[in-house]
């Protein structure tokens, strides 16, 4: 999935999808707000999987991989309908306009041919532990940061991760959750137009998406052992830790 030209036409992408509309023009740079995204999600647990619920819901489309391949993936194809696909992790990089990684962090270097994902906008929604319930600390930098390290030139940005899976699932669509009050999903990175694109698809979900900062000092805000790791925060108690 590599970063294309505005216009320019990809060999693999001339032809027709689901709705009858030809793909041969490559995505934007900035999608509109609340426009239809190809997402892919590597990882389909528990989190990959409500996520991937919620992003079709919101009418987004999602290729989904993992670890044992596409045939593994068919049950939560069925569940989910035509707006979702199976394929092996390189194959959904390359489909997709933004790629989430919601694998085990152990899994994350070499999952993906480095020059495949060279300017594509990726999410490191994964978290480092050392044991069970044990952060780990990388040498005092973030975890997001050895991601970008193992895929140079990919526009991480860390987010996602800090929310159990069950309060994913509800939380965005919960009665009374409007406005500041709505749930905060963090988003960290170096790459402006990257967190816009996630801060979007964070509002398509039903949450407010609140900045960080870079994925140094945000990232380890947002990681195990951070401050914010599994804290459920209002956009307005959110803004207001961060401002203090």
């Amino acid at each position: 999935m590599r970063a294309r030209i505005p216009g320019e036409l990809h060999p693999d992408q001339v032809g027709l999808d689901r709705h009858g509309l030809s793909t041969s023009r490559a995505p934007p740079e900035h999608p509109p707000e609340g426009a239809a995204m190809r997402l892919g999600i590597i990882g389909t647990g528990r989190i990959g999987s409500t996520l991937a619920r919620i992003l079709v819901a919101a009418d987004h489309e999602v290729v989904l991989a993992n670890s044992r391949g596409p045939r593994s993936i068919g049950p939560l194809l069925a569940e989910l309908g035509p707006a979702a696909s199976a394929a092996h992790p390189a194959e959904a990089a390359d489909r997709s306009e933004l790629l989430v990684l919601m694998v085990p962090f152990d899994g994350v270097r070499g999952l993906l041919p480095p020059g495949a994902v060279r300017d594509s906008v990726i999410v490191d929604a994964t978290n480092a532990f050392s044991g069970p319930g044990a952060p780990r600390e990388p040498d005092g930098r973030g975890s997001s940061e050895l991601v970008a390290e193992w895929y140079p030139g990919a526009r991480i940005v860390k987010s996602l991760n800090t929310m159990h899976f069950e309060t994913l699932a509800v939380a965005g669509t919960e009665p009374g959750r409007e406005g500041s009050q709505r749930l905060a999903h963090f988003v960290a990175g170096d790459d402006g137009k990257a967190k816009e694109i996630v801060a979007g698809v964070v509002t398509d979900l039903g949450f407010a998406p609140v900045d960080t900062g870079p994925l140094h000092s945000g990232g380890i805000l947002q990681q195990p052992g951070g401050p914010l790791f599994n804290r459920s925060l209002t956009e307005a108690q959110a803004l207001a830790w961060i401002s203090h």
